[in-house]
């Protein structure tokens, strides 16, 4: 008797494990294609609905970092669009959720700590001083993890660079109250930003918004000459995302100033 009892734990383990197999599997296929989709959808540029089937897959895994990580980098994207100030800070809202849950699930994906440190740096634009440096200090720190994780992550060189323009920037009273009352900031510089954007550029060709930057601190740096050329190539660069076109007409109003 026992070799049969045997054989009947056998056959009903083998069906558990069919039964197993036969839920788990569609609902990773339907994850890839999902995942191919937003992809496709976001590079049309159409974010809207990328967003909409990144959450799809949300509803299948909850905790899927890189739809979480692009819905929050997409978040950021739109709210910086809407000119009604709730609806954009519900959208900064959001993308800092949805990076802090990415986060939860993977504390040094790089993609989660890049699309937290530009959800912090948006949101920052509507913060009090205090409220200010504070986030500049957290984006510093997702960043730094970021490209610790990846070095070859070209979002998180761009906000680096940011970060460094942004702070070199600021003017003898400002630095002295940030030393004074919120005990200074990492070392920053303009120089340090163009390195960092020309890190990013370097790794990929194709983003828009870096020439723009970059061409911003080359301009700032006495370097016309490249200044120029980086925004006559930027112009001539296909768009990627709903805020390239915008971003070429901003640059053509530098290129006429500094012309």
């Amino acid at each position: 008797m026992l070799p049969v009892q045997n054989n009947i734990n056998m056959k009903s383990f083998f069906l558990l494990s069919l039964a197993v197999l036969s839920f788990l599997f569609p609902a990773a296929q339907d994850i890839n294609q999902l995942l191919t989709e937003a992809n496709r959808l976001e590079s049309l540029p159409d974010e809207m609905a990328a967003f909409a089937k990144y959450k799809e897959v949300l509803k299948i895994k909850s905790t899927q970092v890189h739809a979480l990580s692009k819905c929050s980098e997409l978040c950021s994207r739109i709210g910086k669009r809407e000119t009604d100030p709730a609806s954009r800070d519900n959208y900064y809202q959001a993308a800092t959720i949805y990076a802090q849950t990415a986060l939860k699930v993977d504390p040094n994906s790089s993609e989660a700590c890049c699309s937290m440190a530009m959800s912090l740096g948006r949101s920052t634009m509507s913060k009090s001083g205090k409220e200010k440096i504070e986030n500049a200090k957290d984006i510093r720190k997702y960043v730094d993890i970021a490209l610790k994780s990846n070095p070859n992550n070209f979002l998180a060189w761009h906000i680096l660079g940011r970060w460094h323009y942004e702070i070199s920037n600021l003017n003898f009273i400002e630095r002295t109250a940030v030393k004074l009352f919120y005990g200074g900031l990492p070392e920053s510089s303009l120089k340090y930003a163009i390195q960092a954007f020309e890190r990013s550029q370097a790794i990929t060709g194709g983003f828009i918004l870096n020439y723009f930057e970059m061409a911003k601190a080359y301009h700032r740096n006495d370097e016309k000459d490249k200044a120029i050329a980086a925004i006559k190539t930027m112009l001539n660069l296909p768009n990627q995302t709903e805020d390239d076109p915008n971003i070429k007409t901003e640059g053509r109003k530098l290129l006429k100033d500094w012309q």
